[in-house]
Formats: structure tokens, C-alpha cells, sequence
């Protein structure tokens, strides 16, 4: 799959979230991971058959229940993704994008931190 094609909606990213930290889960693994109480199994289960029919898991179906797994990397989804958000909702400026993501939420000092090293590595 190229990185192009890595277009998850919002329910779409919450299950690859999932599937990315369990690495092969069954729909209701995944379902009871959501701990969603407004969303049924049903619509879990539709949402990772739509996942498999983008290409974005597999699915093992050699047992009665499936196995699945993110076929799409989680780094290159997130790059991808912020770069589309950078381009289109701060006008390619990265330093806004940065700006009001710490603006809004707050960091911890272990986070900023980090943020400093990756900054320094940049100089």
C-alpha cells in the first residue's frame, strides 16, 4: 500500500490504534479494546471489513474467528497524515502546526524534553 492511499477515517484509526498496540486482535478484541458503549459490534466489525477491503489489515481466516492485523505502518500512516494536515489545515507551516498543538494540550516535562532533543537534532 502506497502512502498515497493511507486515507483511515476517524473510526478507521481508532481500530488500526488497536490493532497497532495488540498486533493481531479478533473484532471483538478490538471492539471491547474501543470500550465504545454508543457503537456496536456490528459497526467494529463492518469498520475492519472496509480496513480489509482498503488494504490497510489482513485477515487470517483460517480459524472460525478472524484474526487481524495492520498491514499499514503506524509511523507512515501518522507521517502521512500530518503531512496532509500541515498542507491543508496550516498552509504548509509545520511551526503552527507545532504552535497550536502545544497551545492546546498540555505537554509533560519528559515530552518537552523530548521535543528539545528533536529540535536540537535538527540545528
Amino acid at each position: 500500500m502506497s502512502n498515497q492511499n493511507i486515507k483511515p477515517t476517524e473510526g478507521e484509526m481508532e481500530i488500526l490504534q488497536v490493532l497497532w498496540q495488540k498486533g493481531n486482535a479478533t473484532v471483538r478484541e478490538v471492539h471491547e479494546a474501543l470500550n465504545k458503549k454508543d457503537s456496536g459490534y456490528t459497526t467494529t466489525l463492518k469498520l475492519m471489513q472496509i480496513l480489509h477491503e482498503k488494504g490497510m489489515v489482513e485477515r487470517d481466516t483460517n480459524q472460525k474467528t478472524h484474526i487481524y492485523k495492520a498491514l499499514v505502518s503506524q509511523d507512515k500512516t501518522e507521517k502521512q497524515l500530518v503531512t496532509k494536515m500541515i498542507d491543508n489545515v496550516f498552509n504548509g507551516s509545520a511551526a503552527r502546526l507545532v504552535m497550536q498543538a502545544l497551545g492546546n494540550h498540555s505537554a509533560s516535562a519528559d515530552e518537552i524534553d523530548e521535543i528539545k532533543k528533536y529540535l536540537d537534532s535538527l540545528k
